[in-house]
């Protein structure tokens, strides 16, 4: 158990991809909470050595946070708020883009849109958590829209989308604060504001992570028979080819004035968990967590409480069958949680501690013991080779960045 980081300011790690493909460094934004949106640099740490070096420096009162990396080189993915803020234009859920920088040279992933007729492959609005797919090619992320927040925020429901590397894309519109980016953008979900009670709409779609290349499970959140919020788990299979991307189906890819941007022809999401029937119905929303598929593609793992109410680890097939409960602890699961490179194993925060998980049986390992303070429910994320484990803890009023050995 080392800590990485020393300088008298907070460290925010990404709950997937934060350390280089060489398993070397780790990258981490600088915003004082996860909650908050106010750091100016992108950064990543030597893990032996304690070098820190700058990989981005926002201008113009722009804020940035949130980095990714590219699964196989030092290509990185971000959050970037909007240069010269105003009242009316500011940092929001609806007004931020993803950028990617490699090589030196930084440029918007996502274009953005908001001027009737919209631009097909743009956006209307903001996008958030940039998650490389397994094999780099494509980008997952979260959305909302400006166009329909402008009109009623309760509009504005969060989606789940996929940058693919079929632009660049040229907004039509000649509004401002609208900009091109490289990747063609699309939605993958679909929402409605009020989902019929008992049924599979959803009127939220987040937290979503990779099932292989060709595939994102996401939460979803159905309305009960009772009118309750039960977040389910949902999958979507993608499109095949650059024209499949781009071909729209029942509703414009780049949406209306009066609706969301609607997904690719044939693309439909899937309901895989059925809970409105437990004790503890739905996934869990606390801890935060992002659902995870191993690299094997054949179980996706999620938080869920168990008949005594606790939060426990639960797996099930991307067909939807086969769902188990895969830990017994007597104590909640504490943190968002990722797979070994392997497969076998997985890390969470447990009972205060780091703590490696079997796949198959569910046994527990404790990779370190007390802690001065709890590791942050975050992030707890794996190198790329499987040998260290890396998560976030205050020190002095700070939040570092900690790894410890898996031995695996």
């Amino acid at each position: 158990m080392k800590q990485v980081t020393f300088a008298l300011r907070h460290h925010q790690l990404t709950n997937t991809r934060a350390w280089t493909a060489d398993s070397r460094w780790l990258v981490f934004d600088v915003r004082p909470s996860g909650a908050s949106f106010t750091g100016e640099t992108i950064e990543r740490v030597n893990v032996d050595t304690g070098e820190v070096e700058i990989l981005y420096r926002a201008g113009q009162g722009a804020y940035v946070g949130v980095v990714t990396v590219h699964p196989s080189i030092d290509k990185y993915v971000f959050i970037h708020g909007p240069e010269n803020p105003d009242e009316r234009w500011h940092y929001d859920f609806h007004h931020r883009r993803g950028v990617v920088s490699w090589q030196g040279e930084t440029h918007n992933l996502d274009a953005m849109d908001i001027t009737p007729p919209y631009t097909p492959g743009a956006l209307r609005g903001g996008s958030h958590v940039h998650v490389f797919s397994p094999s780099g090619e494509f980008v997952s992320f979260t959305y909302n829209d400006h166009v329909l927040h402008e009109r009623d925020p309760a509009l504005d429901l969060r989606n789940v989308g996929v940058a693919v590397p079929y632009g660049p894309v040229v907004p039509r519109g000649d509004h401002p604060r609208q900009y091109g980016g490289s990747h063609w953008c699309v939605l993958v979900s679909r929402t409605t504001p009020s989902p019929a009670p008992g049924s599979d709409e959803i009127n939220r779609a987040y937290e979503e992570g990779w099932v292989g290349d060709r595939a994102l499970a996401f939460i979803g959140d159905t309305r009960a028979i009772n009118g309750d919020k039960v977040p389910e788990l949902f999958i979507v299979a993608l499109p095949q080819s650059e024209q499949d991307w781009k071909q729209s189906g029942d509703a414009p890819l780049a949406g209306t004035q009066a609706t969301m941007p609607a997904p690719p022809a044939g693309v439909v999401q899937r309901r895989l968990t059925f809970t409105h029937e437990r004790h503890y119905p739905g996934l869990v929303t606390t801890p935060r967590h992002w659902v995870r598929a191993n690299p094997q593609a054949t179980e996706i793992a999620f938080l869920m409480r168990d008949e005594a109410g606790v939060v426990q680890m639960w797996l099930i097939s991307p067909q939807g069958d086969g769902l188990r409960q895969l830990t017994h602890n007597r104590s909640d699961i504490q943190s968002a949680f990722n797979w070994h490179p392997s497969g076998k194993w997985l890390g969470f925060v447990l009972e205060n501690r780091i703590a490696l998980c079997d796949a198959r049986s569910g046994e527990i390992l404790f990779l370190t013991d007390a802690h001065e303070n709890p590791p942050s429910a975050d992030a707890v994320v794996f190198s790329p080779d499987g040998k260290r484990l890396a998560w976030m803890e205050e020190v002095d009023g700070y939040r570092q960045l900690w790894v410890t050995a898996t031995a695996r």
